[in-house]
This record gives structure tokens, sequence and C-alpha cells, in this order.
């Protein structure tokens, strides 16, 4: 449909994407290393979903068309939801995806959102992955000694693996928030030389 006024309708969508943009931060060699990684490790495990939707189809399959339920089917589930999630994390704080409920950071200068993105990876985050990074290894390290496996029959054996994932999640999102805290003080740097 052609425009005869000259001017073009807007675009909803465009508005959209607009106000929900990330924050755009220079990017550092140190940045583009870890980046690297993280995108390396999270192209790797996203084929996790792939699995999970075979997983489902054959669970709903056997338990509609067979009648046949299987607890470790439903387990299996569950599990590979949380390495989907887990190693997701890392890749949302490298993309800037994660949800943010700042109404004012629209607002902000680019310098400002800098600050905030810095001190919110110094102060918060690094601090939070630490101690999940800290106590961790003792809840995994149990959970291998005492053989732990599902509670339910018929269930997951070696639940020490899906817990191990948790410490190896934290690591990779370690390395997504360092790589992001070093672009966010790129950012404050350049910022202060273009204001």
């Amino acid at each position: 449909m052609s425009d005869t006024s000259g001017e073009r309708e807007k675009d909803p969508r465009v508005e959209f994407e607009a106000i929900t943009e990330p924050t755009e931060l220079p990017r550092t060699r140190f940045s583009e290393a870890l980046d690297g990684f993280v995108q390396r490790v999270g192209n790797l495990a996203s084929w996790v979903w792939v699995l999970l939707v075979a997983v489902i189809v054959v669970n709903v399959t056997m338990r509609y068309a067979f009648g046949r339920g299987y607890i470790a089917f439903e387990e299996a589930q569950w599990h590979l939801y949380s390495v989907g999630w887990m190693v997701g994390l890392a890749y949302c704080v490298q993309n800037d995806n994660h949800i943010r409920i700042d109404i004012l950071h629209e607002g902000f200068r680019p310098r400002t959102k800098a600050w905030i993105d810095f001190l919110g990876i110094l102060l918060f985050l690094i601090p939070y992955v630490a101690i999940v990074l800290i106590y961790s290894p003792n809840f995994i390290q149990y959970s291998f000694s005492t053989g732990e496996i599902s509670d339910a029959p018929g269930g997951l054996p070696f639940r020490w693996a899906i817990k191990s994932l948790m410490f190896f999640s934290f690591l990779l999102l370690l390395v997504a928030a360092l790589a992001r805290l070093a672009r966010a003080w790129a950012g404050v740097r350049a910022y202060r030389r273009v204001e």
C-alpha cells in the first residue's frame, strides 16, 4: 500500500524493539574472548532443546498411545529443562537479554546505563555467583558420596550429575558476567569522552 501523503505509518513493532533494545556497550579483546567461549558453550547446549522435545514426544506417546508412563522420562525432562535454563543464564547476561524491571533505565544516558550495569554486576551478580560456587561443591560431593538417586521408583540414578551442572553453569555465568563487566567499564570510559 503506497502512502500518498509522504508520511509513513508507524510500525508498532519498531517502537517495541526500540524500547526493549539492550544496552549496547563497547567490546574489548578480553570481553570478546570470554563472550566467544560463552557463545560456543551456548550453541552446543542449545541442542538440549531438541533432545527435550524428543523426550517429551516419546513420553506423551508412551503414556497416551500405549498407556505406559515412565518416571525416568519425566525426570529426564526436568533435567533437560535444567540444563537449558542454567546454561541459558550465561547467554542472557552475555547478550543483555535478561529481564529488566527498571522503567527508569530507558531514559538514562548511555554512560549512566553503563555505570548501572557495571555496579550491578560488581555488587550483586558476581557476589551471588561466588556464593553459589563456594557452597555448591559440598552439596555435589555429598550427593556423589552417598550415591544419591531419585526418590521415585523407576527414577533416574546419579542425581549428583545434574547437581554438578549447578557448579559448571555458575562458572559459565561468572565468565559471562566478567565479559559484561569489562564491556560496562569500557562503556563508562568511552561514554565519558562522548558526553
